[in-house]
């Protein structure tokens, strides 16, 4: 077997550097790149791989750990998790400071990958500066924070684990249902220690981005429960996004006169213009989603965890039938609801074909989400389209301001991205930003961390 002698750094980064991921036919680097702000425990060993290897994996240098690991969410969320970025810190408030954008990314299932520096294994100079003593275990240290909101959590001691736990966090970040943020802690030691690694380990490779398909007996009981339905309603959630299934959605729902309403994940999903879009579900929904979602006798959701805003707290749907669609069985099972385990793409795909031209809502209720979803349109454009200078002392209210942005670009629907994150804001956009293409809606309301849209429109 041929061998190349590398530091665990110089290793870890030509790992990164080799891995691909095909695109619409085309063949493009997974990890777009690395950010970094070097500090006490990244400089030697990460830095100075970052450094041979920045022709082909570029380093951006950053000013503040938690915004710059924003970014990198905001990047994997903007590519539908096909792609991503790493994330370098030292060892202390650095890697400390990552936590709140890690337990963002976790909550929103949404793929980062942390490179914190970590303390020396062989603690020869112990303790170092930025460490956390703890006296009563040894073994602990700052980064150890990062492990509630990691979904993969390694520490590497020894150079020669890379080979095992590199594979492993690439399975993690590029996986459907599991997908999230993996953190390796990397001690500033080992990470200058060298090793003979397999040649073939940093071969190009290309990753594949598994398609879940459901088992048999799940997907007839799913076609029984739809069956049995006459007022049914989809929320579209996020993972309709990340599945690209928007056209599987819209033939669904077209086949068979189901309306659809949006979480903040999903919204952008189906066109704001289609006849069968209902607008926003939930606590910041609108009245037509809301009315209906509160009368229907199945709840279709489709690639959302239901969490208390599209639920409104479990009071909104209470009533219906919940089937989940969805590729993560934790997401799907919860609310008691009946879990159809799989891609959002595949799952309404099997159901349009499989239901075939013998079911259908009832007839008064798809003219009714028609009549609703058209008011709700006019109500929007109402509020949002006052186009005269206000008088002096006028202050114009959130409506107006998103308005006004709309209707600064001609075709503002599908080739604009709003931003946003927190606060009350996030409310008024669920409802009345017209989004026309997938991706045209960008928020971060899983966590609802304000400082998010800083740093999340630029990554």
């Amino acid at each position: 077997m041929s061998t190349i002698r590398l530091t665990m750094a110089q290793a870890l980064v030509r790992y990164l550097a080799a891995q691909r991921v095909e695109i619409d036919g085309e063949r493009l680097p997974l990890f777009a790149g690395c950010f970094a702000i070097f500090g006490h425990g990244n400089v030697a060993g990460v830095g100075e791989a970052l450094y041979q290897q920045r022709e082909d994996f570029p380093t951006y240098r950053a000013h503040n750990e938690q915004g710059m690991a924003h970014a990198a969410i905001a990047y994997a969320k903007a590519h539908f998790r096909k792609r991503m970025m790493a994330v370098t810190t030292s060892i202390g408030p650095g890697a400390t400071n990552l936590v709140t954008a890690a337990a963002l990314a976790h909550v929103n299932r949404l793929p980062v990958l942390l490179l914190p520096g970590d303390v020396f294994v062989s603690r020869a100079p112990d303790p170092v500066l930025q460490q956390i003593e703890d006296s009563v275990d040894g073994s602990v240290s700052a980064n150890d924070s990062l492990r509630p909101v990691s979904r993969y959590f390694d520490r590497i001691i020894r150079p020669e684990q890379l080979l095992t736990a590199l594979p492993r966090a690439i399975s993690i970040l590029t996986d459907p249902a599991q997908c999230g943020p993996v953190t390796l802690a990397l001690p500033q030691d080992v990470q200058t220690e060298a090793y003979d690694y397999p040649v073939e380990f940093f071969n190009e490779r290309l990753v594949r981005i598994r398609c879940l398909t459901a088992a048999e007996d799940e997907l007839a009981e799913a076609i029984q429960a739809i069956r049995q339905a006459r007022k049914p309603v989809i929320i579209s959630g996020g993972g309709v996004l990340y599945s690209g299934a928007g056209a599987a959605l819209r033939t669904f729902a077209e086949t068979f006169g189901v309306p659809v309403c949006e979480t903040q994940a999903g919204k952008s999903a189906l066109p704001w213009d289609h006849p069968l879009q209902l607008g926003a579900v939930g606590v910041t929904g609108s009245p037509a989603a809301n009315e209906l979602a509160s009368e229907a006798d199945l709840v279709l959701a489709v690639g959302t965890r239901l969490q208390d805003f599209t639920t409104g707290s479990h009071s909104l749907f209470s009533q219906a039938r919940l089937l989940s669609i969805n590729v993560n069985t934790f997401d799907a099972l919860k609310w008691r609801g009946q879990g159809l385990v799989a891609d959002a793409r595949w799952a309404l795909d099997q159901l349009t074909r499989q239901l075939g031209s013998d079911w259908q809502a009832e007839a008064q209720w798809t003219e009714r989400a028609r009549r609703l979803a058209h008011g709700w349109r006019e109500t929007v454009q109402g509020v949002t389209s006052r186009c005269e200078v206000p008088g002096a002392g006028y202050l114009p209210y959130d409506a107006e301001v998103i308005g006004a942005v709309q209707r600064s670009h001609p075709d503002s629907a599908r080739h604009d991205i709003v931003v946003c994150a927190a606060g009350t804001l996030p409310a008024e956009l669920h409802k009345l930003w017209r989004a026309g293409a997938a991706g045209a809606y960008h928020m971060e309301y899983g966590y609802s961390c304000m400082g998010y849209e800083v740093a999340g429109g630029w990554g």
